[in-house]
């Protein structure tokens, strides 16, 4: 920021408040004037120079000559001042009284209001982020310079004359690098590594000499795991320091460069230690929240509170493990951790690694939460457990973090989660004993002693009730077992029952459950534990917990649960909440339900004893299925109105929910994706529902195409296909199978495995009769076609597709493939044709108002007009898409698109925007997409750094995507050996 001129508020004492619109003037763009949101005329160019000058001398006057030599320099016209004379006159009529003011022979501008020049705005919030930024505030830092940034509109001082304004203009962008600098800087210290890089590419290209941008840019590709490509842009820069000036690079790049070389493992940290921010710190604080009643367990609590106390010097990993459910070790556990936390100001991280369950937490999904909650950017985070772990450390490193690793499977599940760095510690609660997990401090956390369950249920049903029937309390808790769970449950309840007495419920508990004390198998004393709530339940209570616990997933909805128990939201929120209450249920968030994965069990064992009749689980299982069918078909049909897919869908008997916009569909389909294809799965099993969960599975093909949930997808794909192909039906095989290819050719590595599903679902539909699932399976076909350069083939398939979408009525399908038809006539050379295919597919889309295919469309239609160098309406087109997918969560789309204006921009000859276009292509298509569209993304960024001037770089990028294309068979391996030949042979 230094030398450039300070521009203060231009008050000076006892300047004039106006009354109205306030005055505003922006120079850091073109030279104009606003009184409240409307312009004012500030004249000829030369009067615009003045008005400039004088914006610039910070409220201070301006002699005539100073404002002659500013406009002409050392060539000013006979009549200058008389032109000086004009030009201040006409200015002060257009502005308020009092601005403009004659003073000593010269000029001042004064008395503006606060914020009323940008430049002086854009100092402001740079002086702020300084401040921030020296404090540790590196977000609000960033967040200050960004808005800073954001003033600028273009060059300054545009289009105004004279050597005053051509000095400012060349200060003034000096300063807006120099703060671009900087908050580039803070980016790579946030761990924003990915978005910097596609900045960085487009600022080296505009500014090829600057070397700070090119070292950040060799950072950001390090940190981004791209080490060959850091180590290019030094050859590029000086090999181009070289050319231009004659000199070798500053000895900070030669640094970064034999640091790089060396694998400093400096480099992965941030280049200065980043304190915690002093106003908005990352500082997670993920503990539930602790029972208000916790009662005894004060030896447990000492120990382990000591052990945490001593975490400065090691860290320590704290199992509390028994073997049965429900004795309080999750309740233990957050209790000290609570009681823990000033001992780890920089936060505390919990997670439920649901190891009890069917399907544990993923370690690498753990770290990936873990690491946006201590402020990881999602770009930042890499793929790979190992990485993951290895940031997730780094990320700790320097910080007093406390993590609760809940409900664990085993040592293996969670070594990847512990801390690893001196003053960090882990409490970690599993049905198992951590012998395996090397350090640990583990404890054996029984049964609670009589007394601190007497004090327990006391605290639950009060002093009053228990005092006068203490040995009916003794009773009741030695019924319970001593286990917490069970003590609260039977204490809630006399809570609720103002009538009881203890001695009653004693009585209940009594003749039921006299074996509780003899019981050492952990799973039949929680059983038992479980019973006694459930023995206590109304007639539709007892109902709704059999029968919700029969559904898989993690969690379920409200409507959901209403569906399953064929019964009014209202009528079931109650049912739900009052389980809620009793400790049946939890309640995950509002309007979302859950079991302990040990009251699952025993639900389910329940529905399987009490159900009467027996076909009432089938039943609801059955109004389960399809309640997801009828919703998720609802949402495919707002997102594409007029697809007869719906029409070909199996029949439900019970509704699904209505949505009053594509806003509200998309979120719903997003936010039921997991118990929608845990659904599906368990449908899988049973005869009567496989049809229903492959059609749901098809309707909800956005899950698979967007990329974030396309692994779950293809896993259920792969059972339903499975289990229709042993029940024999052709139909629901066919479907399964032109999911799975879907799934596969959006993949971008398995064609031949897409192609084989593809044709066999072809086939079995023609046994089936369901000509529906042949036209996709033929357009299926065609698209891996066109992948694989079989334009012949595809054309076939494609121009099948055509006539039978015709034949059915299907539109929507038609446009698809007259899409993808325009595709084969692009690589075919006939141009022409291609455009209008894809302008006839574009325009059926948009007859039918289709927000998302219609992006597809437009896409399609995009490419053909590059090819045919209309480059402006391809830009319209394919920016028109951009932002649908973006709105639409289409990240593989979005990634697409950027891609596709990458190789937009290489036709009309702006490689810089190229290069940016496939730097954020790529960090958009990071694990989704696959390894074939990544080794095109990167063909297209070297060609961009090649025409940039980065031409190490550009081989770096070829040589990986030859890697790729080699060991795909792809038919793009001959394209990139010849873009590599030069370099070969040199």
């Amino acid at each position: 920021m230094d030398g450039v001129p300070r521009v203060p508020e231009q008050r000076g004492p006892g300047s004039p408040e106006k009354p109205g619109a306030a005055l505003r003037f922006g120079v850091l763009g073109p030279v104009r004037a606003w009184r409240g949101g409307e312009p004012v005329a500030t004249g000829s160019p030369q009067q615009r120079a003045l008005l400039a000058a004088l914006l610039l001398r910070e409220g201070r006057t301006a002699t005539a000559a100073e404002l002659i030599d500013a406009l002409w320099g050392e060539d000013p016209p006979s009549q200058a001042l008389a032109a000086v004379r004009t030009y201040a006159s006409r200015l002060r009529k257009v502005l308020d009284p009092g601005v403009l003011v004659s003073e000593s022979g010269g000029y001042a501008v004064r008395g503006l209001v606060e914020g009323a020049l940008d430049l002086a705005a854009a100092q402001d919030l740079a002086a702020e982020a300084e401040k921030a930024r020296t404090a540790g505030d590196l977000c609000r830092a960033r967040e200050l310079l960004g808005r800073a940034l954001e003033l600028w509109d273009g060059e300054p001082l545009a289009g105004v004359p004279g050597p005053y304004a051509q000095a400012q203009r060349v200060r003034l962008e000096e300063w807006r690098l120099q703060l671009l600098e900087s908050r580039l800087d803070m980016d790579l210290e946030q761990g924003c590594h990915a978005e910097a890089v596609s900045e960085l590419t487009a600022l080296t290209a505009a500014h090829p000499l600057r070397e700070r941008f090119r070292e950040l840019l060799m950072l950001a590709l390090y940190r981004s795991g791209r080490q060959a490509e850091a180590l290019a842009v030094y050859a590029d820069t000086r090999r181009l320091l070289a050319d231009e000036l004659g000199v070798d690079p500053r000895p900070g790049l030669r640094e970064l460069q034999q640091r790089i070389l060396r694998a400093d493992p400096g480099l992965a940290e941030p280049s200065a230690p980043a304190a915690e921010p002093a106003a908005a710190p990352v500082r997670p604080a993920q503990l539930p929240a602790t029972v208000p009643d916790f009662t005894g367990r004060a030896g447990f609590v000492r120990e382990l509170s000591e052990v945490l106390a001593r975490a400065d010097g090691r860290v320590m990993a704290v199992s509390a493990l028994a073997g049965i459910g429900g004795v309080g070790k999750t309740t233990l556990a957050v209790h000290v951790a609570h009681q823990a936390r000033p001992t780890f100001p920089d936060g505390q991280l919990y997670v439920d690694l649901q190891g009890t369950g069917p399907r544990p937490a993923e370690p690498e999904t753990v770290l990936g939460s873990f690491l946006r909650a201590l402020g990881t950017a999602d770009s930042a985070i890499p793929d790979s457990l190992a990485e993951r772990a290895a940031l997730y450390r780094s990320v700790l490193d320097g910080r007093r973090v406390l993590v609760l690793l809940d409900n664990a499977r085993d040592a293996a599940q969670v070594r990847p989660l512990l801390p690893g760095t001196d003053g960090c510690a882990a409490l970690v609660t599993s049905r198992v004993r951590m012998v395996g997990l090397a350090g640990a401090h583990l404890v054996d956390l029984d049964v609670m002693s009589p007394d601190e369950a007497l004090a327990l249920f006391t605290r639950i049903v009060g002093e009053e009730r228990v005092a006068s029937e203490r040995q009916a309390a003794l009773d009741v808790v030695a019924a319970c077992g001593f286990l917490p769970l069970a003590i609260r449950i039977a204490a809630s309840r006399l809570a609720a029952r103002r009538t009881w007495t203890v001695s009653v419920l004693a009585a209940k508990l009594a003749d039921e459950r006299r074996r509780l004390d003899e019981l050492q198998a952990g799973d039949l004393a929680v059983k038992a534990t479980f019973e006694l709530g459930y023995g206590q339940l109304e007639p539709a209570q007892a109902r709704a917990f059999r029968l919700l616990g029969l559904a898989d997933g993690p969690d379920i909805s409200l409507a959901a649960a209403a569906a399953v128990l064929d019964l009014p939201a209202e009528e079931t929120e109650d049912l739900l909440e009052s389980l809620v209450d009793m400790s049946l249920l939890e309640s995950a968030a509002p309007g979302r339900y859950r079991y302990h994965d040990l009251v699952r069990l025993y639900a389910r064992a329940c529905a399987e004893r009490d159900e009467q009749p027996p076909s009432e689980r089938e039943a609801a299982l059955s109004r389960l299925v399809d309640f997801h069918l009828s919703t998720v078909a609802g949402v495919y049909l707002i997102e594409r109105p007029g697809d007869r897919l719906v029409d070909h869908l199996e029949r439900t008997d019970h509704p699904g929910l209505a949505f009053a916009d594509r806003h509200a569909a998309r979120e719903w389909l997003y936010a039921e994706a997991v118990s929608l294809l845990a659904c599906a799965r368990q449908a899988a099993a049973r005869p009567g529902t496989l049809r229903r969960a492959v059609d749901m599975l098809w309707a909800a093909v956005d899950l698979a195409e967007s990329g974030a949930n396309s692994k779950e997808y293809e896993a259920v794909a792969t059972l339903l296909r499975d289990a229709a192909r042993e029940a024999g039906d052709p139909r629901a095989e066919a479907r399964a199978l032109t999911a799975l290819a879907f799934v596969h050719h959006i993949s971008g590595s398995r064609f031949d495995v897409a192609l084989r599903e593809a044709e066999r679902a072809a086939e079995l539909a023609r046994t089936a009769a369901d000509p529906l699932t042949g036209c996709w399976a033929a357009n299926i076909s065609g698209v891996v076609a066109l992948y694989q350069s079989r334009h012949e083939e595809g054309e076939a398939h494609f121009n099948r597709a055509i006539e039978d979408f015709r034949a059915l009525g299907d539109r929507p399908g038609e446009a698809s493939a007259l899409c993808n038809l325009s595709r084969i006539h692009l690589a075919t050379g006939r141009t022409e044709s291609a455009v209008a295919l894809a302008r006839q597919g574009a325009a059926m889309y948009d007859d039918m108002n289709h927000a998302l295919k219609g992006a597809n469309g437009r896409y399609a239609l995009g490419l053909a007009l590059t090819q045919s160098g209309r480059l402006a309406e391809a830009t319209e087109c394919l920016e028109r898409a951009l932002s649908v997918f973006r709105g639409s969560r289409q990240r593989l789309w979005e990634g697409m698109t950027l891609f596709r204006l990458a190789e937009l921009d290489l036709a009309a000859g702006r490689p810089a925007g190229a290069a940016a276009n496939a730097e954020a292509a790529l960090a958009l298509l990071r694990g989704i997409g696959g390894d074939w569209r990544h080794g095109n993304v990167l063909t297209v960024l070297g060609r961009a750094l090649n025409g940039i001037g980065q031409r190490d770089r550009a081989h770096v990028c070829w040589r990986e995507a030859l890697e790729i294309f080699e060991a795909l068979g792809a038919p793009e391996t001959d394209e990139v050996r010849s873009l590599l030949a030069p370099a070969s042979v040199a």
